[in-house]
């Protein structure tokens, strides 16, 4: 549907993240990074958000933009919950433009097992 939507001309793709309101999060995780990776336009997440770390999780796999209404419109503090979410929009964005390593299904060491210590005993 992305794709089909790209054809028409449509300037962005707004995917769901969750049901609207909900505020559970990401749960079309999968969906998202496939459309990220595969369309050549901004697609930005909307739709049940509920939490900084969210948004965060949508700017690292490369979105362009969050929309988040109701964790801020709820919140105790809206003022200080949206700030919360631009922090947290600008660390993922700046996540994903610095390159985040792929994950791994088995330990690997990121640091030499030999050569990495100085003997400075030898002169």
């Amino acid at each position: 549907m992305a794709r089909r939507l790209v054809d028409a001309g449509a300037a962005a793709v707004m995917p769901l993240g969750s049901p609207i309101g909900s505020n559970r999060g990401v749960r079309t995780k999968e969906l998202v990074e496939i459309i990220v990776r595969e369309i050549k336009i901004p697609v930005i997440v909307d739709a049940g958000l509920g939490a900084p770390s969210d948004a965060c999780l949508c700017m690292e796999f490369g979105c362009a933009a969050v929309l988040v209404n109701t964790a801020i419109a709820i919140a105790d503090d809206p003022v200080g919950m949206a700030g919360a979410f631009g922090d947290a929009v600008k660390a993922g964005r700046l996540a994903f433009i610095s390159g985040l390593s792929d994950s791994a299904s088995a330990a690997r060491a990121s640091s030499p097992l030999v050569g990495f210590l100085r003997d400075d005993t030898e002169g």
